[in-house]
């Protein structure tokens, strides 16, 4: 395992499967989301590619992916998520309002990583996207998250690079 490959949370940390707020709701990425994680970023590329935290970084391919190519994205996000070296998580519809999705369910907006800075070794960074479609929601996705990190995960505040919105 390299080094940025390392867990980057202590052992002991109960990493968070979900968060449920106002309109949203997170779950770990997985091949569960495959065809409509597809369907969510596939819609959107040049407005992810807008997104803080994605600008010139080459992602999403311009070209897209085959089904079988984003799940195999899907399924190394969710190995890195139990290997605790990165953490990605589909962003959801609904939450907060008592609708009754369940883990799975749910049409996907967006997704939100966390992993060890590459740039910046010891610094966390932070990103999300939404479909342009959800745009009017990022401010408070990223608000929300930021004070999930803040109130829950074990990182120092000011360790954190999460781009405002």
């Amino acid at each position: 395992m390299s080094q940025d490959q390392q867990p980057f949370v202590p052992a002991d940390f109960a990493v968070p499967r979900t968060l449920v707020a106002d309109g949203f709701r997170l779950e770990p990425l997985g091949a569960e989301h495959n065809e409509r994680d597809l369907a969510a970023w596939t819609g959107s590329i040049a407005h992810i590619r807008a997104t803080p935290g994605f600008v010139g970084r080459g992602w999403p391919p311009v070209a897209g992916m085959t089904a079988e190519e984003n799940l195999a994205d899907l399924l190394r996000h969710a190995r890195e998520f139990e290997e605790r070296v990165a953490f990605a998580y589909s962003l959801l519809e609904g939450g907060g309002d008592g609708g009754g999705e369940g883990e799975g369910e749910g049409e996907v907006i967006g997704c939100l990583y966390i992993h060890g800075s590459r740039e910046a070794p010891g610094r966390v960074a932070v990103s999300h996207w939404v479909r342009s479609d959800r745009a009017a929601l990022d401010p408070r996705v990223h608000e929300r998250i930021t004070r999930w990190l803040h109130e829950v995960w074990p990182f120092d505040a000011g360790r954190i690079d999460y781009a405002p919105r």
